[in-house]
């Protein structure tokens, strides 16, 4: 199973800028990788996603906003997050499926201010 950890997080004021790292403890080349987040009182939703050949989803949401990204010699992961507003407010979490498992960091949370 990987490990996944996200870092980045943080307080930001609305209309400013996070970027988000997920680092895996094992190779993730032939993996999807997804970012979610999670509001309080919120489902958790799926942000966005890269493919193992860099195609990439959003949510309609962040879409022009955020950029999903991959270094996979480096097994991360990031999520460069612009134009911030309050509520892209959440819990962000990274998470892969492999070997019949899903695999979810503990998350970082971003906070925006209005």
């Amino acid at each position: 199973q990987v490990q996944l950890v996200e870092s980045g997080g943080g307080l930001v004021q609305a209309g400013g800028s996070l970027r988000l790292s997920c680092a895996a403890s094992r190779i993730i080349v032939m993996n999807t990788m997804y970012w979610y987040r999670q509001a309080p009182g919120k489902n958790r939703e799926l942000v966005a996603s890269i493919s193992s050949i860099g195609e990439t989803t959003y949510v309609d949401s962040v879409k022009g906003r955020f950029t999903i990204s991959r270094d996979n010699a480096k097994n991360t992961v990031f999520l460069q997050m612009n134009t911030l507003k309050p509520e892209d407010t959440a819990v962000y979490y990274c998470y892969l499926y492999r070997s019949g498992m899903d695999c979810w960091g503990k998350g970082t949370l971003v906070t925006v201010s209005s």
